[in-house]
């Protein structure tokens, strides 16, 4: 029988026809995955609100700025605030040093504090380049959330459920844009664009509970003496060690192939969607905008949910290929068949589709702490989620000048198609990791 070694022994792979008794999580455990649930939904909804109320907010903020807010203007400078807000992003890398040697808590406490205030200062913008200042300063914070919940989950939950619940941490993004959406279907009349912005205080709430609930996982307690006497920039030169730089190079272009497509793609469906409303003369534009939105939002849940049986099954590797493959379609089918025929309908029955390919990233949730030991697992994480947001700005910015030089947003994006194709034939640079324990 074959065998797969893991901390303190052998297992064999028939066991795992076998489970044996359910694990049952402590009240620690518990808090550190809910806290952690809640910080990264929180995230989820601060994220959608740019991307859901992106026209209106231009439409009323171009002016101001000396700018005609038309559609090849809102479609420019829609981008050009994607770019700075993943420049932003990128800048968060620093939560993952402060979690390596301060402690996963704190770092989740900042990120978390940061992003909800600055989301919230972005509804009292009065021109365009106030909401890209609060944009990009709130994209520091939600950077680095996500590095800090994946990590801090995957280190204090029992073994035998990490990878199941690294997926269902990662669908609470989408559980918070779902929310986001649904608000504003509710709402959106009476909220506003400026209004939804003063909502991104709300996540300041959670903090309360993460102080008083959630605990250092023990992974990271053992080894927080070491952490402590090493300096804040250790970790990331050992990141890019010649044991661990190939896995980390490749890492970041896989995950700046994903960033592009989230950006180019699900983050322009309203404003696909509200264009079209426009064109076609159809009505309810805004709760349109936000149906779509919920209708990505659900499948990439399902799809995150999906994602650990995916992993097991396919492997890492398999499991991110086929997202890939689902985001290609999804692409291909929504810019560059449905939205040039300027059907609405059509258009809605692609976005499963993309909404389910939108789950490639919790691939890299249940995927990146298997790849790196604790003393530099957060700043593994922390680095490669959020520089490949750098490489990804300067795509998105691309994408903005060739939407603005085409007057329309149907070419370019759906152009970003490629970047998923060049994604299957990166994958041999990083590791496959299934059945293996999480690395000391």
């Amino acid at each position: 029988m074959t065998t797969i070694k893991e901390a303190g022994g052998e297992r064999s792979r028939g066991d795992q026809a076998d489970p044996g008794p359910p694990v049952r999580m402590n009240r620690a455990q518990r808090n550190a995955f809910w806290g952690s649930f809640g910080g990264w939904a929180m995230d989820g909804f601060t994220l959608a609100m740019f991307g859901l109320v992106l026209a209106p907010t231009l439409t009323e903020l171009l002016p101001p700025s000396g700018i005609a807010p038309d559609v090849g203007n809102i479609g420019f400078y829609g981008q050009l605030s994607g770019a700075l807000f993943l420049a932003g992003w990128g800048c968060s890398f620093i939560w993952g040093p402060i979690a390596d040697r301060f402690g996963r808590r704190p770092a989740m406490i900042g990120s978390i504090l940061l992003f909800s205030v600055f989301t919230a200062l972005a509804g009292f913008s009065t021109n365009v380049w106030a909401w890209m200042a609060f944009r990009f300063l709130c994209a520091v914070g939600i950077g680095g959330e996500w590095a800090m919940a994946a990590t801090l989950v995957a280190e204090a939950v029992p073994e035998r459920l990490r990878v199941k619940l690294g997926g269902v941490l990662h669908s609470a993004n989408y559980v918070g844009q779902l929310l986001t959406a649904v608000i504003y279907l509710a709402f959106g009349q009476q909220l506003g664009w400026r209004g939804l912005f003063l909502l991104g205080i709300v996540p300041a709430l959670l903090v309360l509970f993460i102080r008083r609930n959630t605990k250092e996982p023990e992974k990271w307690a053992a080894q927080a003496e070491t952490a402590r006497r090493t300096s804040l920039l250790a970790p990331l030169r050992n990141i890019m060690s010649r044991g661990y730089r190939r896995r980390t190079v490749g890492n970041l272009l896989l995950l700046g192939a994903c960033v592009i497509g989230l950006w180019a793609t699900a983050t322009y469906v309203p404003t696909a969607v509200t264009a079209l409303v426009k064109e076609t003369g159809a009505s309810h534009g805004p709760q349109l905008a936000s149906l779509a939105a919920a209708i990505s939002a659900v499948f990439t849940v399902i799809g995150c949910i999906g994602t650990p049986w995916l992993a097991d099954k396919l492997g890492r590797r398999g499991a991110l290929a086929l997202f890939f493959a689902l985001m290609t379609v999804g692409i291909v089918g929504t810019y560059a068949i449905a939205y040039p025929l300027k059907n609405l309908p059509l258009l809605f029955a692609f976005l499963p589709i993309l909404g389910l390919g939108g789950a490639n990233f919790a691939v890299f949730t249940v995927w990146l702490p298997e790849q790196y030991p604790t003393l530099f697992r957060a700043t593994a994480f922390a680095f490669t989620t959020t520089i490949s947001r750098w490489f990804a700005a300067v795509g998105t910015f691309v994408l903005g000048v060739a939407i603005r030089g085409t007057g329309s947003i149907a070419v370019p994006l759906a152009s970003t198609a490629v970047v998923f194709v060049a994604g299957l034939l990166l994958l041999p640079l990083v590791p496959e990791t299934r059945n293996k324990p999480l690395p000391e």
